[in-house]
């Protein structure tokens, strides 16, 4: 296939099974809990698990692809998100339950690397700003058909057809990847010897910073968002459905707010207004009555952020340090991922409840504005010494 659309399309399926993966986990907390009697802080450990490889594994991995190829890293890593999900299926000791929850990371991690370089070697100066937010929009599809599916599977079968439902999906993104060819003009991208200078690594560190906490605050409404509302008194199944709304409504709102961050020129004005009411929504969401009103709010605003923060390494990145820029980026995303649900989980433990878990969300969505305006001014004085 050698249309770049239709080349995209088989990245965000592909792209689609991880956060299927990852979702797997939380959607069915609660049925986690009853087989295999452990709590809130240990189904947040579990789900921070999936990330632990990316603090390793970031940096590294495109070095791993240019080594291997497009091709060959993509099935390795799908390969080992389908081995980690069938030993979660097959065991029901909780240690093998967290072996393959790493494995199924790291696989996660090597495939996200590469698949974000794949779309961007096919869509670099070639409406890569639409293409990229299609892309993101692959997570929230992913996260919202979990939130559909699996519950009801885990109610009928069990945990363990949970994981191997996604195992299957991932089995079948090895078939999607096979109908992937490169770009016709692609070249030997970014030897990777390019060194970042002091100011321009502090502000992708800052940028890395943002979209890990950013994403730590998103993801506590689909990770404890079901365990909420199963405390009054939802289905499990109802939950789910419930919750998944945020993510069918932010794959409207990620490509929508960075349209308006591209036409009115101000994307981080944009993304700290919606920062600020995101973090309202879900500090307000466990507070309130009001709970489909709210998660409908959240879904229509919280995908705004995305694709101005995304964008935010490009700003200082040349060519020949993206490779080196977007490891330390993603480094640090996957570090906030990995400790966030695992805090969470030991603030509903401690407080009672999941509502814990959605006022820390709150907290690291409001610790964004900031962290914004000191990324805006390293950037001020970064472009101020390179034109003195």
């Amino acid at each position: 296939m050698r249309n770049r659309w239709g080349i995209l399309a088989i990245l965000f399926a592909v792209r689609l099974t991880i956060a299927f993966q990852f979702q797997s986990v939380a959607a069915v907390a609660p049925l986690l809990q009853q087989t295999f009697g452990v709590g809130l802080a240990d189904i947040g450990i579990l789900i921070g698990l999936y990330f632990t490889p990316g603090v390793v594994l970031a940096l590294p991995g495109g070095a791993i692809g240019r080594m291997l190829g497009d091709k060959p890293t993509t099935i390795a890593a799908l390969l080992l998100m389908t081995a980690g999900s069938l030993v979660m299926a097959a065991t029901d000791i909780w240690s093998w339950q967290m072996a393959g929850r790493l494995a199924s990371g790291a696989g996660g991690v090597l495939l996200t690397v590469q698949l974000t370089k794949m779309g961007t070697d096919w869509f670099a100066g070639k409406e890569i700003a639409t293409a990229m937010a299609i892309f993101v929009n692959s997570w929230p599809a992913g996260v919202a058909i979990s939130l559909l599916v699996l519950p009801a599977i885990g109610t009928a079968y069990g945990a363990g057809a949970v994981f191997l439902s996604a195992g299957a999906l991932t089995a079948i993104g090895i078939v999607l990847i096979m109908f992937y060819l490169p770009p016709p003009e692609a070249t030997a991208s970014a030897a990777g010897s390019g060194r970042l200078d002091p100011l321009a690594l502090l502000a992708v560190i800052v940028a890395g910073l943002i979209w890990g906490l950013y994403n730590v605050g998103f993801a506590m409404i689909f990770s404890f968002g079901p365990s909420l509302l199963a405390e009054r008194g939802w289905s499990i199944a109802a939950a789910g459905s419930a919750i998944s709304l945020v993510l069918w409504l932010s794959a409207i709102s990620v490509p929508l707010g960075g349209f308006i961050a591209d036409r009115t020129g101000r994307p981080l004005t944009l993304a700290v207004a919606a920062c600020l009411v995101v973090a309202l929504l879900l500090a307000w969401l466990p507070r309130s009555d009001a709970v489909m009103a709210i998660i409908v709010l959240i879904g229509l605003i919280s995908g705004h952020p995305a694709g101005p923060i995304v964008s935010l390494p490009a700003r200082v990145l040349a060519p020949q340090t993206r490779a080196i820029g977007m490891g330390v980026f993603y480094t640090l995303f996957y570090a906030a991922m990995m400790l966030g649900p695992a805090v969470a989980g030991r603030l509903a433990k401690s407080a009672g409840t999941a509502a814990a878990a959605l006022d820390l969300g709150a907290l690291t969505v409001l610790a964004c504005p900031p962290l914004m305006w000191l990324f805006a001014r390293i950037v001020s004085v970064r472009h101020r010494r390179t034109q003195s």
